[in-house]
């Protein structure tokens, strides 16, 4: 696995996340009351796993690619973190 980077909810994805993981991280992201009980703004970590980008939030989130190159969105407790 290779490390990429963190950037804050609501923030512009880094270059490296595809246009198709762009659009499901946006459409989490509009359910996500960002001034929750003055909390920080929830952020993202992406990381690689042969190849591909995986993009998860500290809530838990995943958003990745499947074979097929279409994202998804699941949540760790699915089983897939």
């Amino acid at each position: 696995m290779q490390l990429g980077t963190r950037w804050t909810a609501g923030g512009e994805p880094p270059a490296s996340v595809p246009e198709v993981m762009r659009v499901q991280i946006a459409a989490v992201e509009a359910v996500i009351p960002f001034d929750q009980l003055g909390q920080p703004a929830p952020r993202w970590t992406l990381t690689w796993l042969e190849g591909k980008p995986i993009a998860e939030l500290d809530t838990g989130v995943i958003v990745s690619l499947t074979e097929d190159g279409d994202a998804v969105v699941h949540h760790d407790t699915d089983g897939f973190a």
